[in-house]
């Protein structure tokens, strides 16, 4: 098979049409807010955001709710608690984040043994983007490109906020509504991922492409460009490289992430460990 229709053939499925459309949404959203959460060194708070929506998903559907506004309810309950209790505690914020979202995520798991459902658990953990509907396509969408917009009007304080907060403050930015609006635009970005990747991949949807234009630039709009081409080319490729090796899209998406990640550790111009250890050592002062 020649490259074109290695590409092509797969597109021909209307199945498949949706799962690349949604994976590349996603793949753009989390590239996105993936710079923010490296620079600000939040990359715990999407592990731990992730895995809290869980029980929300299981209670959504208890009630009859569509399962992303218990999603989203669940990961700004976590956020918001996290937050209550490192501000009222002499506990770090990481350790805060470990037991709010291992203590959210256990209980989600005995509500779900609980009760007779059809939601099938593996495909709330890693996804299920080859099932995707053209309904989940339009809400993803929705979801994705309002996170883009919220995200691309408050850029340059965002930037401030996640580069230096404490300058943010001095110079007069709400620091407080950035710091929950941060929040809402990362539980709204993981309530998007669900269907493609599950709230276990997401993580790795949303450290990746920030780490990696992270380590190719010094330039914050150039780090944008660079994680959010790094996550739709991954995505698309990884949709396509699934549907070939009839294996797990969201697990095939990130380890071409998990990939790239690694040329780029290895071999970036200024910071990679392979150019840095042939560089020759400067020469010691008379």
């Amino acid at each position: 098979m020649n490259p074109i229709d290695w590409i092509l053939v797969p597109l021909q499925y209307p199945f498949m049409q949706r799962a690349l459309l949604v994976s590349v949404v996603v793949g753009a959203v989390c590239a996105v807010l993936s710079c923010y959460l490296v620079l600000r060194g939040w990359s715990l708070m999407g592990d731990a955001i992730s895995h809290a929506v869980l029980p929300g998903i299981v209670v959504a559907f208890i009630m009859g709710l569509p399962l992303a506004i218990g999603a989203f309810a669940a990961g700004l309950s976590c956020a918001l608690l996290t937050g209550y209790l490192k501000e009222n505690s002499r506990v770090k914020e990481d350790t805060v984040m470990g037991i709010v979202f291992s203590g959210m995520f256990g209980l989600g798991l005995v509500i779900f043994s609980k009760i007779e459902t059809e939601l099938h658990l593996l495909h709330i953990l890693f996804g299920n983007v080859l099932g995707v509907t053209a309904q989940d396509v339009v809400e993803t969408s929705i979801i994705a490109v309002g996170t883009l917009a919220a995200v691309l009007i408050k850029r340059r304080d965002l930037l401030l906020y996640c580069f230096d907060p404490n300058h943010a403050r001095a110079v007069g930015l709400p620091v407080r509504v950035l710091h929950y609006g941060l929040l809402i635009l990362l539980s709204l970005t993981i309530v998007a991922s669900l269907k493609a990747v599950g709230i276990i991949l997401v993580i790795a949807m949303l450290v990746a492409p920030g780490a990696i234009g992270y380590l190719l630039t010094d330039r914050f709009d150039r780090m944008l460009i660079i994680a959010t081409s790094v996550a739709v080319v991954s995505s698309a490729l990884g949709t396509i490289v699934s549907f070939h090796i009839d294996g797990a899209t969201g697990a095939c998406i990130v380890l071409i992430q998990f990939a790239v990640f690694i040329g780029a550790f290895l071999f970036a111009p200024k910071r990679g460990l392979l150019v840095n250890w042939r560089r020759p050592a400067p020469a010691a002062s008379p």
